[in-house]
């Protein structure tokens, strides 16, 4: 697939610019020569640029420093320690962040929530205009066309506010375009708030949008929101909010649909060749395109940083194609495996102090794992793909995949009960056949559930099904970002909260680990602080303990 796609990460046509270039535009008259945003949308050409102008913030992970989502997904949960040359010092902000010493001044978090509120105007923009547009501007085009640009504008304005609230809690709801600057101070919405607002728009979505086969899709639209990833994120979101009878109706349509399945081989969900696969719901889509460097602002370029940054720093194994070695699995994520399950080893890279350039700086507070699924490494370890620059990777990075899908759904049927197209125990069997397949004995690994132990912060314990799916979320998802936002949303592995499941965990790590910790604060550290330049910028209420 990979010679058909890019066609979103890479095209954002020059005509943007006029539409995105400044917050103050609205502030001037246009000067002679200057296209007016109005003079722009007079061509479906012009509505499809903008709505792929819309994509571009999900691929963004550098500004004045590196942002990408497991930063906070992996690094701030049980699954991953930050790594990196330097404990702290090294991406400084990700240190506070894993040991609970963040303040509202954290660079990352605050390039995270610009990030996002970028992409929300993006979508404002299509929402705004493209509606009004002369339905015959679209008559040469693909039927439908108008209606699924806004269903992509409506999606991604749901994501990017998702992502927000996971991180924030409440932020400012704004759903159309700013035309003023009395309109720049806007108060936070509640959470509940912005959840129907969210729940809305991806009504509107999968009302608009395509299922995954269209055959009205040119190869060039591979990457785009389909049908199936609005439903996916209408389970999840109501997942968050415990409404598992409507999860569970939403998870039914999707599986009903026949337009996803999981791939035979796990490991070609983190290859090059396996973008955009059968078992890809959405995913981020990145390019090694020539002219990406370090650059000013956001979007310089078109890869991503997440291969260098996880790659491991062993010059001694890996050459100059070592990387920068963030993410480091712990040993806790490490032992939850059950025994000869194969997605061990596609997660977690072993290294031996041989093969490492330098012991000292590879292992971080007694981690010598490197994470693997985004490091194009070769099968066996021995190499790995060449970066021609660190800003250009190209391995696109997975935002909902149809094993996630069916473990959300196991979920969701396991606590709202019968009356679904499959049992809670039958989703979670495809996912583990799937691994069992994948092993090297499949008539001994991975047994059928209830016919197994797992080890949870280093107690053996027989799961209950609830268990079982929790682990069976860590374990197919591990490393992919999802880790920290489970355990908030269920209160820790248990249910008993978030700070018995991390001092849990704490307990389980070395001692030099241990040390850097601070202590978790119940009613805190859920969540993070809201940006103090943000703050600055429009008033508004702080976090509690920030």
């Amino acid at each position: 697939m990979k010679q058909l796609r890019k066609y979103i990460s890479v095209i954002v046509a020059v005509a943007m610019a006029a539409v995105l270039s400044s917050c103050t535009d609205w502030l001037q008259e246009p000067s002679p020569g200057t296209t007016s945003l109005d003079d722009f949308y007079t061509s479906a050409d012009a509505a499809v640029q903008n709505v792929n102008a819309a994509y571009v913030p999900l691929a963004w992970e550098y500004n004045s420093t590196y942002f990408s989502e497991w930063f906070i997904g992996d690094i701030v949960s049980d699954d991953a320690l930050k790594g990196g040359q330097y404990v702290q010092s090294d991406m400084a902000d990700a240190y506070d962040m894993e040991n609970w010493k963040t303040i509202p001044t954290n660079t990352l978090l605050l390039e995270y929530y610009r990030a996002k509120f970028q992409g929300v105007q993006r979508c404002n923009l299509v929402l705004h205009y493209v509606p009004d547009m002369d339905d015959a501007y679209f008559e040469e085009s693909e039927e439908g066309l108008k209606s699924r640009i806004l269903g992509e504008a409506y999606f991604l304005r749901a994501m990017y506010y998702f992502q927000l609230i996971r991180v924030f809690g409440g932020v400012p709801l704004v759903t159309d375009i700013m035309t003023s600057d009395t309109e720049w101070a806007q108060p936070r919405a509640s959470v509940s708030d912005i959840y129907t607002q969210i729940i809305a728009d991806l009504t509107e979505a999968n009302n608009r949008l395509w299922v995954k086969s269209d055959s009205r899709y040119a190869d060039t639209d591979l990457g785009r929101a389909t049908k199936g990833a609005a439903q996916a994120m209408l389970l999840k979101v109501y997942l968050y909010q415990q409404d598992y009878a409507s999860a569970r109706a939403w998870g039914d349509s999707i599986i009903a649909s026949g337009e996803y399945s999981l791939c035979a081989n796990y490991a070609d969900n983190f290859t090059l060749e396996g973008e955009n696969g059968e078992e890809s719901v959405f995913e981020v889509q990145y390019v090694e395109e020539g002219t990406s460097d370090y650059g000013e602002g956001y979007g310089f370029t078109r890869g991503t940083f997440t291969t260098i940054l996880t790659r491991s720093r062993s010059q001694t194994k890996f050459g100059s194609n070592a990387g920068w070695g963030f993410n480091k699995p712990t040993q806790n994520l490490y032992d939850e495996y059950e025994t000869d399950d194969p997605r061990r080893d596609i997660t977690i890279l072993t290294m031996t102090e041989s093969e490492m350039s330098n012991p000292s700086e590879e292992t971080y507070l007694g981690s010598a794992y490197c994470s693997r699924k985004y490091a194009l490494y070769s099968d066996d370890n021995s190499s790995c793909y060449t970066l021609a620059h660190a800003s250009r990777g190209p391995l696109n990075y997975k935002v909902i995949r149809y094993a996630d899908v069916l473990l959300m759904y196991a979920e969701a049927c396991e606590q709202a009960g019968s009356g679904a197209q499959m049992s809670a125990e039958d989703a979670l069997e495809m996912v583990r056949s799937r691994a069992r397949n994948n092993a090297t004995d499949p008539s001994t690994a991975l047994p059928t559930y209830p016919n197994y132990t797992i080890s949870i912060n280093g107690t053996t314990i027989s799961p209950s099904l609830q268990q079982a799916i929790r682990h069976e979320r860590r374990v197919e998802l591990a490393m992919e970002g999802h880790r920290w936002f489970d355990i908030c949303r269920w209160k820790g592995f248990d249910g008993t909260g978030v700070k018995a499941h991390m001092d849990a965990y704490k307990a389980t790590e070395t001692t030099e680990a241990q040390a850097e910790m601070a202590e978790f604060v119940e009613g805190k550290h859920e969540l993070f602080p809201i940006p103090a330049d943000e703050i600055s910028l429009n008033p508004m209420e702080q976090n509690p303990g920030y």
